[in-house]
């Protein structure tokens, strides 16, 4: 069987990560000067790298012959942590492992000293999926763990974490990854894989992922089941549901004409076609928030970065 892209993609080193190098360099320096913090939250929109940011870091922790401030790539602890068999590696999916009964069964672990690597580290995924006794549980050890630990929270909701445990982490709110940069990456695959992509039709991947690297990659993967040897933007637009600029500008002529029929009558015959109304609004928000920046700035090139 196949693997997704998604999953061969995901990024192993620092160098790999897209989008997000304010952590990446922040991380960096204190591998550098040795001042890693015993505990960090990663918190942002999905698909934008924060597990996998939590698991380079793990690999640098542990790497037997770092090169300055990152993993070696080639060191046994690297490769065991990036083809999972890691005993030292502790990935918890708090969705499913949210009572206080887990939390304690962790807290009396935490104590036995690393089996392979320098640390133990432990990533807590949708860690706002604990309950509030688990986050009690969680608190002393957290505050204090044993110098062989390392902790890092991952999370979507860091509005739904508890204030005492935000105070006890170095916290890193991940961005949603720029459009140029989503396709910059998205044609490194189709280069990488050996299949042709047209701009247009990555461009439009890029802007339907809404930020999210994993998405957009996911929607690339799944453009390939056409058996095509190119990614056309025809196709991009059917799987997205999208329709054409043609019919966005009807509709904006139409509001701005206040003709109500004209705009119902449009999205009638768009709702025949099997057209994504949800897509349709985000095409039209999108429309508009170019027209205002070209008549604001009147520079085509603004556009590129939104």
């Amino acid at each position: 069987m196949a693997q997704a892209l998604y999953r061969k993609w995901r990024s192993q080193t620092f160098d790999q990560v897209v989008g997000q190098e304010h952590v990446i360099t922040t991380l960096r320096n204190a591998l550098r000067d040795n001042r890693v913090a015993h505990a960090y939250l990663f918190a942002g929109p999905r698909g934008t790298g924060k597990t996998s940011i939590a698991r380079i870091l793990a690999k640098a922790l542990n790497c037997t012959a770092p090169e300055g401030d990152r993993p070696c790539d080639r060191c046994p602890t690297f490769v065991a942590i990036t083809e999972g068999r890691m005993l030292d590696l502790i990935e918890i999916d708090a969705a499913s492992n949210n009572s206080v009964d887990d939390i304690r069964d962790l807290r009396d672990k935490v104590n036995f000293r690393p089996s392979e690597g320098r640390f133990k580290v432990y990533i807590i995924d949708e860690v706002h999926m604990l309950s509030i006794s688990a986050f009690n549980a969680l608190l002393k050890t957290l505050e204090e763990p044993p110098p062989h630990a390392r902790f890092m929270l991952a999370t979507t909701e860091p509005h739904k974490i508890p204030a005492t445990i935000l105070s006890r982490c170095q916290r890193f709110d991940l961005r949603r990854i720029a459009v140029p940069e989503i396709v910059n990456h998205l044609r490194h695959i189709a280069q990488e894989e050996g299949f042709g992509a047209e701009e247009e039709a990555l461009t439009a991947i890029a802007r339907g992922a809404q930020g999210c690297m994993r998405d957009a990659i996911s929607l690339l993967d799944q453009m390939l089941s056409y058996g095509n040897e190119t990614v056309t933007f025809q196709q991009v637009q059917q799987a997205l549901g999208a329709v054409s600029a043609q019919a966005v500008g009807e509709l904006v002529d139409a509001l701005a004409e206040r003709n109500v029929a004209a705009g119902l009558t449009l999205i009638q015959q768009l709702m025949v076609e099997g057209a994504s109304l949800t897509e349709f609004c985000h095409q039209v928000v999108e429309h508009l928030r170019h027209v205002m920046v070209l008549q604001m700035t009147g520079e085509r090139s603004f556009l590129a970065e939104l």
